[in-house]
């Protein structure tokens, strides 16, 4: 390879900082206070320029004894859990049209990535069975604030009922959002035994009236099936106030989805969708809306359409762009001027590659692996699940001892365990686990056997 061809030689440098009126580089510097200058440069490197695997080597071997957990993958759960990403997936992003895109508000040279974002939307409106899906927010946390502050635009109303079980992170963002705003959030309590929210609690608060909303998860974030989901809708709807469901997407496979649990609006993470870990981002939140002019047009977020050219060929465009904040300013929907596309389009590819066969199968998958994982934790005294509730691929598991302890031994074993509940100001003899399609029988054995290890140990 020829690095000139790419490397500005001395001529050129000479030649920029003559156009700057620059007669040396360190005059570039001049602001910098003297003692903040390094006197020489550092020694850094290998003291000469390192090929591409040359550099790869010495990072491998610098990192060495650094834990990856990815043998077995990780148990931790929390929201974010690891899934199997497809190459296809990895492959189908990478196209450099995706890669570098940003919002495509010039459709006569963004067709490619409208019609992947349309796509995707329609497949995501198919899983849901809701009628309108935008494209995209950036993660679930500020989708459940944007829902929040949606039902208030919608019902000029204030109040906003959410399970006490509700995602500690996810409540934390969207109190942020609704901060200085008069927005009121209520929790409601839960039965201790099967996590199932207190109903009664919620037609008593909708019957005080001003409430906008009632926000449910299903799965919840401590992993049980709440049967209560569909009463909560119902009652909402008696007293005019919208519903809003937070869910998993891959447990669609197996469960229900929000359009028939009268959902008004849909909000959940698709991280599962074949976007992977990354040390935690970036990630991809899900918005759909019932085909509600009204939810319509308070709706935040890009959405694409499908449209004709004047020469009657099929094309894609943005719509309904009244609503957002490069037009509307400070009256804009949302204040969010970029979205996850790239995200987007691998939930695409993800989805498309899976169909819903495939779909329900990993579902299936799934659910058999992480109640196997329950019920080999459950042999050792572990109570797991806690909660006296069907559930999916997320379970909280009660410890006998104070469950960093176990953690702790797991980590001596390069295992990554379950998510210590102390921090969501839970018992600290609480965990939350995640299994998924990534665990064999034998990760989930070896999970087993170093558990039974720390507790007798501990023991």
């Amino acid at each position: 390879m020829n690095y000139e061809s790419w490397i500005p030689s001395l001529r050129e440098r000479r030649g920029m900082l003559d156009a700057m009126g620059v007669a040396d580089w360190r005059e570039l510097y001049s602001d910098v206070p003297p003692g903040l200058m390094l006197p020489e440069p550092p020694r850094v490197g290998a003291g000469r320029p390192l090929t591409e695997y040359e550099a790869r080597r010495l990072v491998e071997r610098e990192f060495r004894d650094v834990a990856v957990f990815r043998d077995p993958p990780p148990f931790m759960g929390g929201g974010l859990c690891y899934h199997v990403v497809p190459s296809v997936v990895e492959a189908v992003a990478g196209r450099a049209e995706f890669y570098t895109a940003y919002t495509p508000y010039q459709p006569e040279i963004n067709q490619g990535l409208l019609q992947a974002l349309f796509e995707y939307q329609s497949l995501v409106a198919d899983l849901l069975e809701m009628d309108v899906v935008n494209a995209s927010m950036y993660d679930m946390s500020t989708a459940v604030a944007e829902a929040f502050l949606m039902a208030v635009r919608v019902t000029r109303r204030r109040r906003i009922i959410v399970p006490a079980t509700m995602h500690p992170e996810h409540r934390e963002t969207a109190e942020t959002w609704l901060m200085g705003k008069g927005i009121e959030l209520i929790q409601a309590p839960y039965n201790p035994e099967t996590g199932e929210a207190d109903i009664g609690f919620i037609e008593e608060k909708l019957r005080e009236g001003g409430v906008a909303a009632v926000y449910m998860e299903q799965p919840s974030s401590l992993g049980f099936i709440d049967p209560g989901v569909e009463a909560a809708a119902e009652a909402a709807h008696r007293h005019g106030a919208l519903f809003i469901l937070g869910f998993e997407p891959l447990s669609l496979g197996i469960l229900r989805p929000p359009g028939r649990l009268g959902a008004d609006i849909a909000v959940g993470e698709g991280q599962p969708l074949g976007l992977g870990l990354n040390y935690g981002g970036p990630l991809l939140g899900i918005m759909a809306v019932r085909g509600e002019r009204r939810l319509i047009r308070q709706m935040p977020g890009r959405i694409v359409g499908m449209t004709r050219s004047v020469e009657g060929e099929r094309g894609f465009t943005l719509i309904l762009q009244a609503r957002e904040q490069h037009i509307r300013r400070e009256k804009a929907t949302s204040n969010i001027t970029t979205n996850e596309a790239l995200m987007a389009v691998r939930a695409a590819a993800y989805l498309a590659l899976l169909g819903g066969e495939g779909l329900r199968r990993l579902a299936e998958s799934i659910w058999l692996r992480s109640h196997y994982a329950a019920r080999r934790l459950r042999s050792l005294g572990v109570e797991a699940p806690v909660f006296k509730a069907e559930f999916f691929k997320e379970f909280t598991a009660r410890f006998p001892i104070p469950y960093r302890e176990v953690h702790a031994k797991l980590l001596e074993k390069r295992i990554l365990g379950g998510l210590p509940l102390s921090r969501w100001g839970r018992s600290c003899r609480e965990a939350l686990f995640c299994v998924t399609e990534a665990h064999s029988r034998s990760d989930i054995d070896r999970l087993v056997d170093a558990v039974a290890e720390a507790l007798g140990g501990a023991g």
